[in-house]
């Protein structure tokens, strides 16, 4: 197994994104494309998505990576991540895609943590990510990452995707919507823990 650790990256290099969500393939892509990675997702191939009945983040993204790699045959990079609100305890957390329901409609999804924080001084959240990569022989490493903030209200911005336009990072003071998507990519939580994962699984 030693020798699957790594992905040796560059030209005619393919994995498999194991998502359905538009924007995060698109973050996930953009974080990819330096590394000459040659990038699909589970839903350009059409592929069901699993039941994610883990109990934390990283439990997750392993059942979609496993999943990703077992029915593509390749190695497979899976995200799970969310929102994590103090006040809430800690909520929505795993269930962060659940909120905005079948449709989902994120506005809604944000109006529901605003009225949860109803009468709350605390604004303080962070965002969590979890990233799997797995070989198709089963083999997985996960990597995490995390970003602070405080979350404003109403929704400003317009880029970005989930919980954004209501999360400014500590240091700043424009929302995740509001950011440029290189100037995201650089110190979200999703990046943090793709720098770990690039450092421990892929070489050039």
């Amino acid at each position: 197994m030693a020798g699957h650790r790594h992905f040796a990256s560059g030209e005619g290099s393919r994995l498999i994104i194991a998502s359905h969500n538009p924007g995060k393939v698109l973050e996930i892509k953009a974080l990819l494309s330096p590394l000459g990675v040659e990038a699909i997702s589970t839903a350009d191939l059409d592929l069901p998505e699993p039941v994610e009945d883990g109990e934390t983040f990283v439990a997750n993204a392993e059942i979609k990576a496993r999943a990703a790699a077992t029915a593509a045959n390749l190695l497979a990079l899976a995200d799970d991540s969310g929102l994590a609100v103090d006040a809430l305890d800690g909520q929505p957390g795993i269930h962060s895609a659940r909120w905005a329901g079948q449709g989902k409609d994120f506005a809604a999804a944000m109006a529901r943590v605003e009225n949860q924080l109803a009468g709350q001084t605390n604004r303080r959240a962070h965002y969590v990510c979890a990233l799997s990569l797995c070989w198709p022989d089963g083999n997985i490493k996960t990597f995490q990452g995390r970003i602070d903030g405080t979350l404003v209200w109403p929704p400003r911005g317009d880029r970005g995707f989930g919980y954004d336009p209501m999360f400014v990072p500590d240091g700043y003071a424009i929302t995740f919507s509001e950011f440029e998507a290189n100037a995201k990519h650089a110190i979200s939580h999703r990046a943090e823990a793709f720098r770990k994962m690039v450092a421990g699984c892929f070489t050039k």
